[in-house]
């Protein structure tokens, strides 16, 4: 079974990513490709930890997260357990967001029932209004 090979520019455009941003991965640890003098080779292993790297980053994960989710990749021949860990990571993103949203909700609320207090003063007090 031969090995397909990628080059740096052919990831970028599939991904729709730039080669600086392959490369920051690189110095991160989170891809190596192999070397041909000073053209970097990616394999398909490399390509699938891309793709997991972008869908991380879409997902809000962190470089620590997404590395974790790397290792497990890398480990586990156990598609079932990698799973579970990518759940994992999804589910303590998600209660992350809704209290993110939570928190924005409550200041919203804060936020409108000041406006209101303001826009009250400067109606009951027109020596406010015209300053």
């Amino acid at each position: 079974m031969s090995t397909q090979h990628f080059s740096i520019s052919q990831l970028a455009n599939e991904f729709n990513v730039t080669t600086r941003t392959i490369r920051f991965y690189e110095a991160e640890g989170l891809l190596l490709p192999r070397r041909q003098g000073q053209t970097r080779v990616y394999t398909n292993r490399e390509r699938v930890r891309l793709k997991l790297i972008l869908r991380g980053k879409r997902l809000g994960l962190s470089l620590r997260e997404i590395r974790e989710v790397l290792q497990i990749y890398d480990l586990e021949k156990d598609e079932v357990k990698q799973l579970h860990a990518f759940v994992e990571k999804i589910r303590n993103r998600r209660a992350i967001l809704e209290q993110q949203q939570h928190d924005i909700e409550i200041l919203l609320s804060e936020l409108d029932k000041v406006e209101k207090q303001c826009l009250t003063a400067l109606a009951n007090n027109p020596h406010l209004a015209a300053e």
